[in-house]
């Protein structure tokens, strides 16, 4: 089968198509036959190095990956009755994982890690929403604030921050959000009550318009430090690369995680219904074939993509 694969760790370049034997799922698995995967910022971590501890003394290729959207085409003894050979599906993948990422023709995954796709949605935009969407879930939950709280985004227009926009509108919030001055009709569209110009300032336009602060804020920019003075004492916020602080004005940091979560289908579940009821919006900025990985890595690095660039593994 094709994939796209690097042998060893570097820029957009070190991907390139590499054919590898067809898989078989094994007990509690699916094997899905992958017709889009989303390109996400950690997959360009990954196809840096970022995962190369973790998979020392494996053979390669490693192939990159965290978002599929395909049909399942074999089930492996013992798996849940929930699906179904045929059914149009979305899978969360874990591309340090024992059989590798999403960008592959087929890929073995276990089944609590896939659930049926939004109905009338097709692959290359259902294949943007459950990594994403996912982490704003998980942000907001760490957030745990209350109806009627104001939270602030950061990196606002783009995949995750966009996202928890429409999560936390739904979930009853005003939302300050940064975007640049083109993006801005956008995050409001997506809900944002205020749409601040995006850069290092973004924690002092937040502080005119509410001198408190907010009491909780979500950084998908990686602002770090930067978005500190936007916060509230004893407020929080939640960082989705890491970032260890330090601190200040008791501020509690939440480093989100979201493949601790990789097999949470009832999350999973709620994500899809909330694309169906029209809560939730997938956004594909464009769709390439699968042999322009690197292209698409070298868009991303490049800054400016709103939505997902989704690779195209059908032709």
């Amino acid at each position: 089968m094709k994939a796209i694969g690097v042998t060893t760790f570097g820029g957009p370049e070190v991907l390139h198509v590499v054919e590898l034997p067809e898989p078989h799922a094994g007990p509690g698995e699916v094997r899905m036959r992958v017709h889009a995967a989303s390109v996400n910022p950690t997959d360009l971590l990954f196809r840096a190095g970022s995962q190369a501890a973790r998979l020392s003394g494996r053979p390669g290729p490693y192939i990159p990956g965290m978002d599929a959207a395909g049909v399942i085409d074999e089930l492996g003894p013992g798996t849940d009755n929930h699906l179904q050979i045929g059914d149009r599906v979305v899978a969360f993948v874990i591309p340090a994982g024992p059989h590798g990422g999403a960008y592959a023709e087929f890929i073995i995954v276990p089944a609590a890690c896939v659930v049926l796709a939004p109905a009338g949605v097709d692959f290359p935009a259902a294949s943007t929403l459950l990594l994403n969407g996912l982490t704003a879930r998980l942000a907001l939950d760490a957030l745990a604030l209350n109806t009627g709280q104001t939270v602030a985004v950061t990196g606002a227009a783009g995949a995750f921050g966009g996202y928890v926009v429409q999560l936390a509108k739904a979930d009853g919030l005003t939302v300050i959000a940064d975007a640049s001055r083109s993006d801005q009709t956008l995050v409001h569209a997506l809900g944002a009550d205020y749409a601040l110009d995006r850069g290092e300032a973004f924690a002092e336009r937040v502080r005119l318009l509410l001198p408190q602060g907010v009491p909780g804020l979500a950084d998908g920019a990686m602002l770090n430090h930067l978005a500190l003075p936007a916060i509230a004492d004893g407020g929080a916020m939640a960082v989705i690369r890491g970032w260890d602080g330090p601190s200040e004005r008791r501020i509690t940091l939440h480093k989100i995680s979201s493949t601790v979560f990789a097999t949470n289908t009832t999350l999973f579940n709620q994500l899809v219904q909330q694309v169906e009821q029209g809560i939730l919006t997938l956004r594909v900025a464009d769709v390439l074939p699968a042999n322009r990985a690197g292209e698409a890595h070298r868009r991303l690095e490049a800054g400016g993509v709103c939505g997902r660039l989704v690779l195209d593994f059908t032709s």
